[in-house]
């Protein structure tokens, strides 16, 4: 790992001024190499992609199109699978609708910090993973009281709703915090700001962007723990595609695509990102 510093794909976008209300769907137009795909339509007229439109760094709709590391491994692997960057239609996809999407067909695939757990397999599949991550826990600038999951007891720890993580401080870690779902980060942050809430955790991916963006406000305890392993999330049943995909994943690696687009979201920042190729699971 090396530290980095953030680039100016996260400069001048405040995170408490965030539209989260563009639930719709987006062309990506020219964002990212969508990989080495023909882009002539051979995988079908379009394709439907969830991601997080509140990430910076991973996911962040800016005008209506979406951009982030997330953003461009779907685009590279979209493009293995025969669709063009301009095939592809984006769609936001919070934590807590992430199942729903795939069990619906809302979306054909999702790639929005979606950790692989024994608990979603039972519902969905997942191609993967293509990051590893860790998780950590962003405080107030000023706090000097928390620096790891242990100084959360007795705390308010914020978390979005339909994610682990701050189940993982409480139920594996049997941390006594006390436990508030905000409706995605970017609340959780505002409930940080007003100290309705003391701490926010989730992955160090995730609050590194935030952090970057408001240095002055929010500190990132830097005490990584636990591991998530970053999936693509597939309806139940999907493993030819699965299979599909993880070819996708490997080339992306082996070729430098995935360093340079993590180098592009996190080269700027002091976050030290992950550098080694993940181990890809077996396709259900």
């Amino acid at each position: 790992m090396r530290a980095r510093r953030f680039n100016s794909l996260l400069g001048g976008v405040a995170v408490l001024a965030l539209a989260l209300t563009a639930c719709g769907t987006a062309d990506v137009g020219g964002e990212g190499d969508g990989g080495s795909g023909s882009g002539d339509g051979n995988g079908g007229d379009t394709i439907t992609i969830g991601v997080k439109y509140d990430q910076p760094g991973l996911g962040l709709s800016e005008g209506g199109t979406p951009a982030g590391f997330d953003v461009d491994v779907a685009t590279y692997i979209a493009g293995e699978l025969g669709y063009s960057p301009d095939q592809i239609e984006w769609t936001e996809a919070a934590s807590a609708n992430r199942e729903s999407f795939l069990q619906q067909g809302t979306v054909d695939m999702i790639l929005a910090t979606y950790s692989i757990t024994d608990e979603r397999r039972q519902v969905v599949d997942f191609g993967g993973p293509y990051y590893v991550a860790k998780q950590d826990i962003l405080t107030q600038a000023d706090n000097s009281d928390i620096n790891g999951p242990e100084d959360l007891s007795g705390k308010v720890l914020c978390s979005a709703s339909g994610s682990r993580s701050a189940h993982n401080i409480t139920e594996e870690m049997e941390v006594d915090a006390e436990l508030r779902e905000a409706g995605n980060y970017s609340e959780c942050l505002e409930l940080l700001s007003n100290g309705t809430v003391d701490a926010v955790t989730t992955d160090n991916t995730i609050l590194a962007g935030f952090a970057a963006q408001n240095p002055d406000s929010f500190r990132m305890v830097n005490n990584p723990f636990g591991e998530e392993k970053y999936g693509v999330g597939l309806p139940a049943g999907s493993t030819e595609r699965c299979e599909e995909i993880n070819e996708a994943i490997t080339k992306m690696w082996d070729d430098g695509s995935a360093t340079e687009y993590l180098e592009e979201a996190f080269g700027a920042t002091d976050f030290a990102y992950e550098e080694s190729v993940p181990e890809l699971e077996a396709c259900a």
